[in-house]
């Protein structure tokens, strides 16, 4: 099994930024693509942005130009940088990986618990 757990989340200001983090965990399995999906009170959860193993990204053309998403593969940690921050943006943000058990095909989902965001002055 992965675990990930997510941090970073927070109240700001319209306007303002946040990072969040997202560490994952478990032995025998290598991570591969990761990213960020948020869900909004009575809105179902939405893709904010994704990142390969390789670095290739893809965001929700809400967020372009204003979240970026990195990643660490030695710590296998995925980051989201998020400025010019609106109240839309407001939402629980959850972390996902697929990873791959080592020496198999057996490919898994994770999900973490999410991060709540609140962006309001």
């Amino acid at each position: 099994q992965v675990q990930l757990v997510e941090s970073g989340g927070g109240l700001v200001q319209p306007g303002g930024s946040l990072r969040l983090s997202c560490a994952a965990s478990g032995s025998g399995f290598r991570i591969n693509a990761m990213g960020w999906y948020r869900q909004a009170p009575g809105k179902e959860r939405e893709l904010v942005a994704a990142i390969t193993r390789g670095g290739d990204t893809n965001y929700a053309d809400s967020v372009k130009g204003r979240f970026t998403i990195s990643r660490d593969n030695a710590k296998n940690t995925v980051y989201l940088q998020m400025n010019s921050l609106k109240p839309e943006d407001t939402a629980v943000y959850y972390c996902n990986a697929e990873a791959l058990k080592i020496g198999t095909v057996t490919r898994m989902e994770s999900w973490g618990k999410g991060t709540l965001v609140t962006v309001s002055s």
